[in-house]
């Protein structure tokens, strides 16, 4: 499919590119996964330790490892967002869950308000097992305060507050 051509109705299939840990780009287009959230790029987490990690990073080279073990990635995008991007679910060429995935490995967490809870199991999994951003004392990544995207982060102060 040609980034031209790209609906929301049909599906958007190739070698995908990380952006980030919940957006990749095929064809030129931009998909934001859907109903998962990961760290931004800049985000700071705490391990089991409390020492600082950049989980925003990590949980991007995990996606790229993930999809180029099986490719090309198919994403059935639902919609678009205000930032122009496709919203969807994207799948391995094995058929894998993409969006499922890096809830299930700690590197997103699901969105209930958006899913429904559709990822809750996987949250579930990944949480328990201290996967990924669970891994942390503090159980979440550093959330992204507004204004915040590709600034140096700030919220590691905030976090340990909380302990």
């Amino acid at each position: 499919m040609t980034a031209n051509s790209a609906q929301a109705d049909e599906p958007i299939i190739g070698d995908a590119a990380v952006i980030d840990g919940d957006t990749i780009e095929i064809a030129g287009e931009r998909i934001q996964f859907s109903d998962v959230d990961a760290p931004e790029s800049w985000q700071v987490c705490s391990d089991e330790k409390g020492l600082d990690y950049r989980c925003g990073d990590e949980a991007a080279s995990a996606l790229n490892a993930f999809l180029a073990a099986s490719r090309p990635t198919r994403c059935e995008p639902v919609r678009r967002d205000r930032y122009g991007r496709f919203v969807g679910t994207c799948f391995r060429a094995d058929g894998k869950d993409v969006n499922r995935w890096l809830v299930e490995t700690g590197n997103a967490v699901d969105r209930e308000e958006h899913s429904k809870g559709v990822y809750a199991d996987a949250q579930a999994t990944a949480r328990s097992a201290g996967a990924g951003i669970w891994r942390s004392q503090f159980g979440q990544s550093c959330p992204a305060p507004p204004g915040r995207v590709n600034r140096k982060p700030t919220c590691l102060k905030a976090a340990s507050e909380n302990r």
